[in-house]
């Protein structure tokens, strides 16, 4: 009897998450408010100037994050002239829990898990309400810490992993990766080859129709770099060189599909 009454605990818990995460993904992609999206600044090093950097961040920091979907947007002619809306969250002592290399399918669905309870319970509410998507931004000394390592967007929880440079003048490559995290977390796919890192012609390309074709002005978000030749691209220094793709925009929510 006990063993029955614990499978329905657990079954109707699996269902609630399951209808919770479905309606979760469906609301985040609706654009009929603006989507809140908080930033959580954390020293991922533990340096001095990732701690002076983040004691300076202010969230007019943000203003260009908002600008940049508010631009393609408009491209769009999404209806919603304001959909993201950013804000900065209490400054996290914790590290979160670090996904290891070659972990397996079992050991990636594990850390997902511990990744979702560890944002549930130091994520804050900005402003007093709870924002839509959860962005734990990890500030490194570019000193110490050349290469960083690869940042991670959840669509399950709607919250993110971001790897980011302790310096005001990368603060537009910063923008850059949580643009692209951020964008995970709604259903966006990657868009380049993981062996290269090259975008991929014709979703990965800003403008895949473009005669001729190289070099490319703009890198396509979820690409992720300027294609510059076939066997070579760039890396955006700004979202002033960057736009979301028509491929992008319909996974995400803002075209028909």
């Amino acid at each position: 009897m006990w063993r029955k009454a614990r499978i329905t605990v657990l079954l109707l818990i699996l269902v609630f998450v399951a209808l919770h995460t479905y309606f979760e993904r469906v609301y985040s992609t609706d654009w009929d408010t603006p989507l809140r999206v908080a930033i959580y600044p954390i020293n991922g090093d533990g340096s001095v100037v990732a701690e002076r950097f983040i004691a300076d961040l202010d969230p007019d920091d943000l203003h260009t994050l908002e600008a940049f979907f508010e631009r393609e947007a408009r491209r769009y002619e999404l209806a919603l002239e304001r959909p993201v809306r950013m804000l900065l969250g209490r400054r996290i002592q914790a590290l979160p829990p670090m996904l290891a290399e070659k972990s397996g399918a079992l050991g990636t669905i594990l850390w997902s898990l511990r990744m979702r309870v560890w944002a549930w319970r130091h994520g804050d509410r900005p402003h007093g309400f709870p924002p839509d998507v959860k962005l734990f931004v990890l500030f490194f000394d570019p000193a110490h810490s050349s290469k960083l390592p690869h940042s991670v967007g959840l669509q399950k929880g709607l919250l993110g992993i971001v790897y980011a440079f302790a310096d005001h003048r990368m603060m537009g490559s910063n923008d850059v990766v949580i643009a692209h995290e951020l964008l995970h977390t709604l259903g966006a796919t990657d868009k380049y080859d993981p062996e290269t890192n090259l975008p991929l012609h014709p979703h990965g390309y800003a403008e895949p129709g473009r005669e001729p074709l190289y070099p490319q002005r703009d890198a396509e978000l979820m690409g992720g770099r300027i294609p510059l030749s076939e066997h070579e691209a760039g890396i955006p220094e700004s979202l002033e060189r960057v736009r979301i793709g028509a491929k992008t925009a319909e996974e995400i929510g803002w075209v028909a599909r």
